[in-house]
């Protein structure tokens, strides 16, 4: 099995992995990023869809409150597509549109409540959000839109999801502008295809890393395609994914469980295309809620008049009982679900694509992971901490937009930062020892 040596090496090439990997480029200091899979990006991805055209499978969506991300797009040139949100919004089972507003702010209203609680509150210890749901006295189609919001974005069950994590969460996504506000023409994965143009042959494809060692060198990176000796070692993964890799000393039993404790929920993503935005004649908006089906909503992803589209999301335990049908069951589930929604006209489809995330190999089945342990309120900083030289990062431990792109190229750089600060004090130390 061949060695080689390198400062630091990197374990994933989403936007986490590739903003740590520029930002040690940008400080001189030697890596190499090592990548599963065939491409970067992680839960970023774009593919071909049954009519030719290049459509974003994985993360999408962008806003003006994301400063790093808009800076990324600015600076690559990417051009972005303003999301159709002009008309109204429906929900389904339809009722008034005065009413489904109303709903909607009423939903807002009990996230904003749960929001003003501190999430160290004592009270609130050892509560899901469902058993804090179920002490609200809001109206039933107040709570069944907030269920469906909170699925939806987080793909797991409220019943999961401590209260205590999702108020932490909540509090880092600071976007006052909608978080759907814009996609790009290019895709998100254009994006970060630019950025690992950047790092030529210090990336490498196809290369999963299954053991991670302490080293003579400091770090051992192992996978199939042999050892790579390092300063240090970044794991640039989901902390669930993280878990799964072979640790040798065995990781302190601190940082075992606070890495054992995250689900990455479920989602599959849905882009149907029309020949016209046939919602738009008619004032819609495009954008759907099903109050009946929790985790289900579609939203307008046209990217101009001739290319019009809605992306349909399927999040938490719907997804994962959709995931369970045939190909021929999902796609006539769908088109009968977004009939009874927008009328007939939502059954002349010209093409249907999806990319069921529910089982990925590599990044779990959804957004972000979740942590579903109601005790765990420290693993967010033990897993940061690490077991240096060996260090953690990822975009569910963001300081902002935690589970987000934003959040990615952030705790990216952060981390990286702090192994230059580690790598340079280790060469001082051994200056002043000589």
């Amino acid at each position: 099995m061949k060695s080689e040596r390198t400062d630091v090496v990197i374990v994933g090439a989403g936007f986490t992995g590739l903003s740590a990997a520029l930002e040690l480029k940008k400080a001189g200091i030697d890596f190499l990023l090592l990548e599963a899979r065939d491409r970067v990006g992680g839960r970023v991805e774009s593919r071909k869809n049954g009519l030719g055209e290049r459509i974003d499978s994985g993360g999408q969506f962008l806003c003006e409150d994301m400063p790093e991300l808009m800076a990324l797009v600015a600076a690559r040139g990417k051009t972005l597509i303003e999301t159709y949100v002009h008309g109204d919004f429906i929900t389904h089972p339809a009722m008034p549109v005065q009413q489904a507003e109303r709903t909607y702010h009423a939903a807002m209203a009990i996230r904003e409540r749960m929001n003003r609680i501190d999430p160290d509150d004592a009270s609130i210890a050892g509560l899901t959000v469902a058993d804090w749901l179920g002490h609200q006295h809001d109206s039933v189609d107040a709570k069944a839109g907030f269920r469906s919001m909170i699925e939806g974005l987080w793909c797991l069950a409220l019943e999961r999801v401590p209260l205590w994590h999702l108020i932490d969460n909540d509090r880092r996504i600071t976007n006052e502008v909608p978080e759907l506000q814009y996609f790009l023409r290019e895709t998100m994965q254009s994006l970060a295809e630019d950025l690992a143009g950047d790092l030529g042959g210090r990336l490498r494809l196809g290369e999963p890393v299954t053991r991670i060692e302490h080293g003579p060198y400091g770090a051992r990176a192992v996978s199939p395609n042999g050892v790579i000796e390092a300063r240090a070692a970044l794991i640039a993964v989901p902390p669930a994914t993280a878990s799964r890799l072979d640790f040798s000393p065995a990781l302190p039993a601190t940082l075992a469980k606070a890495l054992d404790v995250w689900d990455s929920g479920a989602v599959i993503k849905l882009l149907v295309r029309y020949p016209t935005p046939f919602w738009r004649d008619r004032g819609l908006s495009g954008m759907v809620m099903w109050r009946d089906l929790p985790g289900l909503f579609a939203c307008d992803a046209s990217r101009d008049e001739e290319h019009a589209a809605l992306v349909v999301f399927v999040g938490g335990p719907l997804a994962l009982r959709w995931c369970q049908l045939r190909d021929a069951a999902l796609r006539a589930e769908v088109t009968g679900r977004l009939v009874e929604a927008l009328g007939p006209e939502a059954a002349g489809i010209l093409d249907l694509s999806y990319r069921d995330w529910t089982d990925d190999r590599w990044s779990g089945g959804a957004y972000s992971d979740l942590v579903t342990n109601v005790t765990a309120t420290n693993a967010e900083p033990t897993i940061l901490a690490g077991v240096p030289p060996v260090y953690f990062a990822a975009s569910e431990l963001s300081p902002s937009f935690p589970g987000y792109v934003e959040g990615a190229i952030i705790v990216g750089r952060i981390a990286a930062r702090r192994i230059i600060a580690g790598l340079q004090s280790a060469i001082a130390t051994s200056a002043s020892g000589s």
